[in-house]
Order: structure tokens, then sequence, then C-alpha cells
């Protein structure tokens, strides 16, 4: 409809809409009906390129295991402002019971707690087949600390006191990681250790060790096939600096061969001249 003003009169004409402005091409009715898959492919495509940025808007949800008050108010305040969710236990029998309920992405663990010491907890959470990663945190700096923590399954061990910025990128690193477990059993040949159950058998027969040779044989199966030195095998162990005149490792190292070599046929156990032991299997 047009309305025009002509000598002082208004006259309206009316037009009547053409074909082509009533009906559509098929091409553009195509296309038009194609509209609503198309955006659906589009909503599809943005959620699985986005999934990536997604995940990390999704708080991560942290266990902290620590009696010490000071120390778990300082941890939750800065791990929250970094946009953690944050869980406190107080004692190591809470700290496996939440552990084992609950899903948590990254386990902080101290090693002196009431109820269950961190040792306990975490060897009774990677019995269960809890995998989230654990970081030990706690002021026991000797070697064999930390040896044993990862020995029993942690993935990571801090030392107080502490930096905050390392221990948020330590966290960091092990929600990247994600929970691979190591396993806790070594093998060689017929010689197998139980690092959960603290047990070596051979052959099928139970082997009598020691604590010193049982930490002793797990640090030469962990490192199967590579030849250790006297001066590193005294610090894994005894956290001792090497001294030429001692014999500690010459001794326990005897002592080890006696039980898990001098029963069996074949040796497992070589001594590599001038530079110190190995262990694997020389058919």
């Amino acid at each position: 409809m047009a309305c025009s003003r002509l000598d002082g009169e208004f006259r309206v004409s009316i037009r009547q809409p053409s074909a082509r402005r009533t009906e559509l091409p098929s091409a553009a009715a195509s296309k038009t009906r194609s509209q609503p898959c198309c955006q659906l492919a589009l909503v599809a495509r943005f959620f699985v390129l986005s999934r990536p940025f997604i995940r990390n808007l999704i708080p991560m949800r942290i266990l902290i295991v620590e009696d010490e008050q000071k120390t778990v108010s300082y941890l939750k305040r800065g791990l929250a402002e970094h946009g953690f969710v944050v869980d406190v236990a107080g004692s190591g029998t809470e700290g496996a019971h939440l552990a084992s309920t609950g899903s948590y992405d990254v386990i902080v663990l101290d090693v002196m707690l009431p109820g269950q010491d961190g040792w306990t907890v975490i060897a009774e959470l990677r019995r269960r087949g809890v995998t989230s990663p654990v970081l030990f945190l706690t002021a026991r700096d000797a070697v064999h600390d930390r040896v044993k923590g990862l020995e029993l399954g942690a993935d990571d061990y801090l030392v107080k006191p502490f930096a905050f910025s390392e221990l948020l990128a330590r966290l960091r690193t092990l929600l990247r990681r994600g929970p691979v477990r190591e396993s806790t059993i070594l093998k060689v040949a017929d010689l197998e250790l139980d690092i959960m159950r603290h047990r070596a058998m051979r052959s099928g027969r139970l082997l009598d060790l020691t604590p010193k040779e049982f930490q002793l044989l797990s640090l030469l199966l962990r490192r199967g096939g590579e030849a250790l030195s006297r001066t590193l095998i005294a610090e894994q162990v005894w956290d001792i600096n090497f001294d030429s005149d001692s014999n500690v490792v010459e001794v326990h190292m005897r002592r080890l061969r006696s039980k898990v070599d001098d029963p069996f046929a074949s040796k497992l156990i070589h001594t590599v001249r001038g530079v110190g032991y190995v262990l694997e299997d020389r058919g």
C-alpha cells in the first residue's frame, strides 16, 4: 500500500504482492529448512572446542590432612584465593575416611598425625584403590623419609617450611599429570617385591628381610639394570654421605645376597667392579 498527495487530494493505491515475493525458490527454502541443523552443528562444535576451557572453570577439590591449625588456615586461605575447593581433616583417621568416600583431585598429607600417621593413611588409600595424587607436606626432611613416602605411593614430597608458590606449582603439576598410579609390585625374574605389603618373595618362597634390607632391595629393583654406586646407595638407604673407610654398604649387600641369591641357582645381584652393584637377570 502506498499513499501520495496530488492537487490537494490524497490518493491511496494498493499493490498486490508479486508471485516472486510470495514463493521462495526451492534452493532458498531448502537453506531455510537446514538452518536449525546448522545451528545445532555449530553449538556442538563450540562445546567440543571449548571443552578444555570449560574444564578449567570447574573448581578442583583438594583435601588437606593436617592437624596444625595455623598451617591449615594458611593453606585453606591461599588455595581458596586461587579457585580451589578445600576440605580439611584434622586426623589421619578422618583423612583416610574422607579420601576414601569423596572424590578429590589431589590430597595434601602430613606424616605426623593423630589417629593414624601419614604412612599408614597412604598405604590404606592405595590398598583401597584410591588413585588421587598425594603430596606429602611434612617437617620430616630425611632422605629415607622422602624415599619411604614415594615408595608407599605418594606422587610428590615437600618439606616444611615451604614457599606457597612452590606448593601451588607442585599441585598444578599433579593436576595436569592426573591419577596415574605406578605399580607397587616390583618383579625381576622369579623375584617379587610387594611395596604395599612390605613382602619379598623368590620362587614362591618368602624372604625374611630386615627393614634396611627391604629398602636396599627396593632401590635395586626400582633401578633394575642400572649400576648403582656405593655413594648413591648410602645416600638413598642410610641418608649419609659415603665414607670410603666405611663398609656399611658391603656388609648389608652381603647379607642381602645371602637371602636373595645364595639359596638359588640363578644370581640376580651382581658387583660391577669400580662402580657398585646392579640387580638384573643375566639368565
